[in-house]
């Protein structure tokens, strides 16, 4: 549902894949829908969504529409009875993520989000080097993902739920509740803004009720370099891109290299999140272990209390 890049990249994956096949591809105009299928080797095209939804052989929807339009897409996929994979951010703020899965939940379909780095293997790797004690007691984390997208128009536009946040800055508190956990205690924050009125940049510091802290960052505007570092008492870890694992290193208190761990060979690292799918809808499961709706939640309100520190509104959500 959508026929931008991010649908592009899944396509390629989806054609890689066994057992699954991409089927279908809904655009608003038959124009671009079969602009889409011609490129990618879709079998349907169809030039509304709800065309697509109306066809019994779909078997699951892929929603990679701007974060403006997920609430109605997902409302319409689950009105349907058509299981979803929603593209993060799942909703613009959590009333519409609560709306979506209690109406998902009360018609028993199937939904979970795409925040792709949740399903990946690496996230096992990383917590079985913490368990094992490699670096001691786990104290401070930080994270960045910046990039520079003055291009990317949709990024700057309030009626989009454009800024950084819900693009960017949803990875490295993705990243922070995966290792560090949902206990926290304070939040402190602030946020350069763009011609536009969203947020152009971001720094975000977490503290836990264990005395853990975490520093992120996010920005659309500069280069960064994606990394994620995870201090302890006895050494710290390195892992490079946090928006798609790419290795990570352990260092001991000497700041001495004692493993390194790459990435397993990935299609792109859509075909995890798929996959986690597949295993949940032969299950008869409702959600997806490695992103549980009432995290979705939990992120969106994060990100809900962000943007009111900031105060950043989308149009929207005043008409609301």
């Amino acid at each position: 549902m959508g026929a931008g890049n991010i649908s592009g990249m899944m396509a390629k994956t989806v054609s890689k894949m066994k057992d699954v096949s991409l089927y279908a591809i809904a655009s608003r105009t038959q124009e671009k829908a079969d602009a889409f299928a011609k490129k990618y080797g879709v079998k349907k095209a169809y030039g509304s969504y709800e065309a697509m939804l109306q066809d019994k052989k779909v078997d699951l929807v892929y929603i990679a529409t701007p974060h403006s339009e997920h609430y109605d897409n997902a409302m319409l996929c689950i009105r349907h009875k058509k299981p979803v994979l929603c593209e993060k951010a799942f909703t613009a703020n959590a009333l519409q993520a609560r709306e979506v899965l209690e109406y998902a939940e009360k018609e028993k379909v199937f939904i979970t989000e795409a925040i792709w780095t949740r399903y990946m293997p690496m996230v096992g790797m990383i917590k079985e080097a913490l368990s094992q004690g490699l670096i001691g007691r786990p104290r401070m984390l930080s994270a960045n993902l910046s990039y520079s997208l003055e291009h990317v128009q949709r990024m700057y536009d309030p009626a989009l739920a454009g800024g950084s946040l819900l693009d960017l800055g949803v990875y490295p508190i993705n990243f922070a509740s995966i290792f560090f956990g949902t206990n926290v205690k304070k939040v402190s924050s602030f946020c350069t803004y763009t011609e536009t009125g969203v947020d152009k940049q971001e720094t975000i510091t977490i503290q836990y009720t264990d005395g853990r802290l975490a520093c992120l960052t996010a920005s659309q505007s500069c280069v960064g370099d994606r990394k994620g570092i995870i201090q302890g008492s006895d050494g710290y870890i390195v892992i490079e891109n946090i928006n798609n694992y790419e290795s990570f290193t352990v260092y001991d208190r000497d700041r001495k290299r004692i493993l390194h761990k790459k990435a397993p060979k990935q299609i792109t690292g859509y075909e995890y999140e798929v996959e986690a799918c597949i295993r949940a809808l032969k299950n008869g499961a409702l959600e997806c272990p490695e992103m549980p709706h009432a995290e979705t939640i939990r992120i969106m309100e994060f990100m809900d209390e962000r943007r009111k520190d900031w105060g950043i509104v989308y149009p929207f959500e005043e008409e609301a």
